[in-house]
């Protein structure tokens, strides 16, 4: 007996209606990219590992799904390695590529590698898959979709509030009104870590605070310990987790928790910065919010962190990400080229946008109209008919096979094929065409023009 077929856990096919929506949220996303002057590239699916390995942290590190070299690929592994069963040095051995874990490194790649090329600032966008060796769940997998916007080759912070419009107006032209764009500053984070004399556990301090949102205050402190930050450096943060009021008062309380590092104070001045212009650009329909304990888990981000949260009531972990990064490019050799971007969620948006019913229903629009098949010649007549309709951009389409009228009626059914039009003799000779309403059962016979305007 033949296995069933199936697919790896953390993927998904998609039906038409489906592609149809997620072509809808991308087309989106793209229109807004172009109208604040960002310009699409695309990179390979597959990176060298070297690339892309020691980029993300240790996590991340972890999560990257390695390619197996091509033909005999334990013919260069050392003996001792293989005889202990040690995975992590044979790795380098036997995998010399590796599925992208993300754009952004591969964009960083890019840059240094076309930099001859490259007009900067470069503004770029790009809207392809990446993959993570991650634990599904929902609105988690392991090959999603990522729709980036990244600027680099200035330091502006003018870029940064452009970036906090752009996921203003994407969100709003997809009518998911009430997000929160939540915003933080590395620097912050760095100046806190100086302030409780825990630089050198900087890295664990962020991944740990940054599941606060998901596991709590307490095994945030415990995993800090865990990590050797001690009780009384701990102490010291409590400030963060007990911040609450509006963005003027997290400001107050970050320039007392920060006074004595500059480089905390210089982050607390880049977020006052974005937040008073945002005041007074306004914004159409989410909302900037100052989180103090966000960190976002990846080691390349040194400035301004975002993260967009869904509308309230919306069971969903966050639906876009970003932020400053100032040294990315120069670990491919390319030194002082700064850059900030951010990143939309398409597979999150999707689930969002259904579970608050936000789609247009055009969106899952098909086929128009089936001309019913009668036979040979009246096909021939219809044929016809379906290509005029076509060239005037009315989707149109002839029902294959000369089947029985109600199994050809059940299609147009199942499809949700709007109209259907029957072309028989009678129709054939008085140059007509019968058009009936699927919905409401009406029939009635026109011209061609008529046709075409009804079905406009």
């Amino acid at each position: 007996m033949s296995k069933k077929p199936s697919i790896p856990k953390g993927t998904r096919d998609f039906s038409p209606e489906e592609v149809v929506k997620r072509n809808y949220i991308m087309d989106t996303i793209r229109n807004c990219f172009t109208s604040y002057g960002f310009q699409p590239i695309e990179t390979p699916s597959f990176e060298n590992s070297d690339t892309l390995m020691g980029k993300y942290g240790e996590e991340g590190d972890r999560l990257i799904f390695k390619i197996l070299n091509s033909g005999d690929f334990l013919k260069k592994v050392d003996g001792s390695a293989y005889a202990e069963k040690d995975s992590l040095k044979m790795t380098s051995s036997i995998s010399e590529k590796a599925l992208r874990y993300d754009l952004t490194v591969p964009f960083a790649r890019y840059v240094v590698q076309h930099q001859n090329d490259i007009t900067f600032p470069f503004k770029r966008y790009q809207m392809q898959p990446v993959w993570r060796a991650d634990r599904p769940q929902k609105g988690r997998f392991r090959e999603f979709y990522q729709c980036d916007a990244d600027v680099v080759g200035s330091t502006s912070l003018w870029q940064e509030v452009e970036l906090v419009q752009l996921y203003d107006t994407v969100f709003t032209k997809l009518g998911l009104e009430g997000v929160t764009i939540k915003m933080n500053n590395r620097k912050i984070l760095s100046g806190i870590a100086e302030v409780i004399d825990a630089q050198d556990k900087l890295i664990d301090f962020t991944v740990a605070l940054d599941k606060l949102d998901k596991i709590g205050e307490e095994k945030v402190k415990d995993e800090m310990r865990s990590k050797g930050i001690p009780d009384a450096a701990i102490a010291k943060t409590q400030p963060l987790f007990d911040a609450s009021g509006s963005a003027s008062e997290k400001l107050t309380m970050l320039r007392e928790l920060l006074a004595s590092s500059e480089v905390g104070m210089k982050g607390v001045e880049e977020l006052e910065f974005i937040v008073n212009t945002i005041s007074e650009l306004k914004l159409q329909s989410a909302t900037l919010e100052i989180d103090v304990t966000l960190a976002r888990g990846l080691n390349y981000y040194t400035g301004a962190i975002f993260e967009v949260a869904a509308p309230e009531g919306v069971s969903m972990g966050s639906i876009g990400g970003g932020g400053r990064y100032d040294d990315l490019t120069g670990i491919f050799g390319l030194k002082n080229m700064s850059g900030v971007g951010i990143s939309f969620g398409l597979d999150r948006i999707y689930l969002v946008l259904e579970e608050l019913d936000k789609f247009p229903t055009t969106v899952t629009a098909n086929t128009k109209v089936l001309f019913i098949n009668f036979g040979e010649t009246e096909n021939l007549y219809a044929m016809k008919a379906i290509t005029r309709l076509r060239s005037k951009g009315v989707s149109a389409e002839l029902y294959p096979d000369s089947a029985k009228m109600g199994k050809q009626m059940g299609y147009a059914d199942k499809r949700a094929i709007p109209f259907t039009v029957l072309a028989g003799d009678k129709e054939m000779n008085a140059q007509t065409y019968t058009l009936k309403n699927m919905k409401t059962g009406e029939q009635e016979s026109c011209s061609f023009e008529e046709l075409l305007n009804k079905l406009n």
